[in-house]
């Protein structure tokens, strides 16, 4: 008597218990790399927008330029929202009088930082999906086996005659579940690693951004308080 080894036989004549483990962790290793393959492309995307308005924020053109031409995007993004609502916090300052212009630095910050960090809040967005199914998966496969382990050893013992031909494949089909657990789980945590990365490199460079342009402002704000001699 001959029996099939192969993965596929095993995972069909798996006991329903690990069936169910294998089917959720192989859906989670689906769901997993969808987010990762979605969030790589946002970050790359989102790097590459902030690289790109530094360059032409820094090339010298005028503010009140650069401040109407996002004024006709609404989807603004990452550094480009950062400096409207700045901006935008700045103007409204200016027009105040001239004792509210003393604020008008901590107004802008301000304005800069909920947009800074609404901005961060979407970039981390659905990575706490990618923590649970690397902190879990693995024992989310182990239970599989043990389960799949604990079922062979009562079958063999209800057997008179027992043989390692007889026990293996109940072993192997159980050990399967938690490779299928490690596959979810290793990509996962890699990627959760390498996106809070990239998202923290991200992070500094808006705070960066966010006091160079702040110190700016206060420059162009004290030369226009200053009186025309």
């Amino acid at each position: 008597m001959t029996t099939d080894l192969s993965i596929i036989q095993l995972i069909l004549d798996a006991t329903l218990v690990v069936k169910i483990v294998m089917g959720l962790l192989v859906l989670a290793s689906l769901l997993s790399w969808t987010l990762i393959i979605m969030k790589s492309g946002k970050l790359k995307r989102a790097r590459r927008n902030a690289d790109r308005f530094e360059s032409r924020f820094w090339s010298g053109i005028s503010l009140n330029a650069l401040y109407d031409e996002l004024g006709q995007n609404p989807d603004r993004e990452g550094l480009e929202r950062i400096f409207y609502d700045g901006f935008h916090e700045y103007l409204r300052a200016m027009k105040t009088d001239p004792a509210a212009r003393l604020s008008m630095s901590d107004a802008v910050q301000r304005s800069m930082r909920v947009a800074s960090s609404k901005e961060v809040d979407s970039l981390e967005r659905n990575l706490a999906f990618l923590a649970t199914v690397g902190s879990t998966s693995p024992y989310v496969g182990l239970f599989g086996t043990v389960w799949g382990i604990m079922n062979s050893f009562i079958s063999l013992g209800k057997m008179k005659q027992a043989t390692l031909s007889v026990v293996a494949p109940g072993i192997a089909e159980a050990l399967i579940a938690t490779a299928i657990g490690l596959f979810a789980a290793i990509p996962a945590v890699v990627a959760y690693n390498r996106f809070n990365d990239h998202i923290d490199r991200l992070a500094v460079q808006y705070d960066n951004f966010r006091e160079e342009f702040t110190a700016l402002l206060e420059r162009q704000a004290a030369a226009q308080k200053q009186p025309v001699s």
